[in-house]
């Protein structure tokens, strides 16, 4: 049984299925080596414009599988403070992967995310959610630390730092209405209509520039660690400038326009 789960529903578009629900899609290393595979072949995969990342059954992904955690590549010989090592890595490499691919990921949020699970969410660009999901920085609740994979980082800019740590320090579960409100996920919907209203989303985006969403998404995650709005400004307005000399797609946008038709960008 595959583990991972690649669709194309449209043209453009990549369904990416965690499929383990058995197991509410835990973060088993059988799951999330392959998982890092399929993201960095579809990154490099120019036709497609953008992916939905999602998990069968009830759960999105209700993190580390403590009972079945798979198998740990390359460990032959380690110690234990190694393997440790190593398997933290494997798991961080998933989140690297969401970031560092060329196209916009939206997480479509179907169910549990718990713990990397909730990290995995926010290593999307977007996140919506089904009225059934809920989040959760399940560490705190098990004795350990809530701040895995990146998420003492990537939660406070996504909600503010308060907010965050209320979410982290009790450890309580943040349901789909009070993920909107907050803006945690950018919309609820029912859960029949999740995997659709994200594949629409993502082939709105796929319809625009392949050069233009590409370059706002590194511009988006590049403002996290910008030192300054005049430093990040300065980055802007010279990728602006870029596509403006190098392309032809704001004429042709004018000429849509005009002509009443949606735009048919070369770059």
């Amino acid at each position: 049984m595959a583990f991972v789960i690649v669709e194309r529903p449209t043209e453009h578009t990549a369904l990416v299925t965690l499929n383990r629900p058995e197991r509410m899609n835990a973060m088993a290393f059988d799951v999330m080596v392959p998982l890092r595979s399929q993201l960095e072949e579809l990154s490099d995969d120019n036709t497609v414009r953008a992916v939905v990342l999602t998990g069968a059954g009830s759960g999105f992904c209700s993190g580390a599988d403590l009972e079945d955690p798979g198998t740990i590549p390359g460990i032959d010989g380690l110690g234990l403070p190694s393997i440790a090592r190593r398997s933290m890595g494997l798991l961080e490499a998933v989140i690297h992967a969401l970031r560092r691919m060329n196209q916009p990921v939206i997480a479509a949020v179907n169910g549990a995310a718990i713990g990397g699970g909730f990290c995995l969410s926010l290593g999307a660009d977007i996140r919506l959610a089904s009225t059934e999901a809920y989040f959760r920085a399940a560490g705190i609740n098990n004795g350990l630390t809530a701040s895995e994979l990146g998420l003492s980082y990537l939660l406070p800019r996504a909600i503010g730092q308060s907010r965050a740590a209320d979410i982290m320090l009790t450890g309580r579960d943040v349901d789909a209405e009070e993920a909107s409100r907050i803006g945690l996920v950018s919309s609820v919907v029912e859960p029949g209509d999740l995997v659709a209203a994200s594949v629409a989303m993502a082939e709105r985006i796929a319809g625009f520039s392949h050069a233009g969403v590409e370059m706002t998404k590194r511009s988006l995650w590049s403002s996290l660690d910008a030192s300054s709005l005049e430093s990040h400004m300065e980055a802007e307005g010279l990728g602006q400038l870029f596509l403006r000399l190098t392309t032809q797609n704001f004429e042709e946008a004018i000429r849509a326009r005009r002509d009443k038709r949606p735009p048919k960008f070369e770059a």
